[in-house]
């Protein structure tokens, strides 16, 4: 029997990229590379739900920053799916900072900074799973 890896996570595409009309364009990167988009949604979080939603980060200096700036303008959610969907996310994502990320990542593509870097997506499967019931509670 065959075992498919098929796994589920996050993204989003963040109010920097929504703003300059670049959703349709990181979709197709997406699909592109093999994602399937299960799901997606443009929405506008109030800041009390970013706030919720990064609640992992609340400890951190930037934590305020990053709920005010992902409540900021509508984002757009997707469940994207792919073996490795994760971990192949990451990669495609590229580094936090744009500075740091390699050629032909989406933040290296079209992040601003390192705050406004396009896109986020689930680091591990965990969070993933969290992640997605957060936006697409049945």
């Amino acid at each position: 029997m065959i075992m498919s890896n098929k796994e589920q996570t996050l993204s989003i595409i963040k109010p920097d990229a929504v703003e300059r009309n670049l959703d349709n364009e990181i979709k197709e990167i997406f699909k592109n590379n093999g994602f399937k988009i299960l799901k997606e949604k443009k929405i506008q979080l109030e800041k009390i739900e970013a706030e919720k939603f990064y609640k992992i980060h609340e400890t951190k200096p930037f934590y305020n920053d990053l709920c005010a700036y992902l409540s900021s303008a509508p984002i757009v959610v997707m469940v994207l799916e792919k073996e490795n969907a994760v971990r192949s996310n990451r990669d495609l994502m590229g580094a936090t900072n744009p500075n740091d990320a390699e050629e032909g990542t989406i933040r290296k593509k079209y992040g601003i900074s390192i705050d406004k870097n396009s896109v986020h997506g689930s680091d591990s499967i965990e969070n993933a799973k969290i992640e997605i019931d957060f936006f697409f509670k049945d």
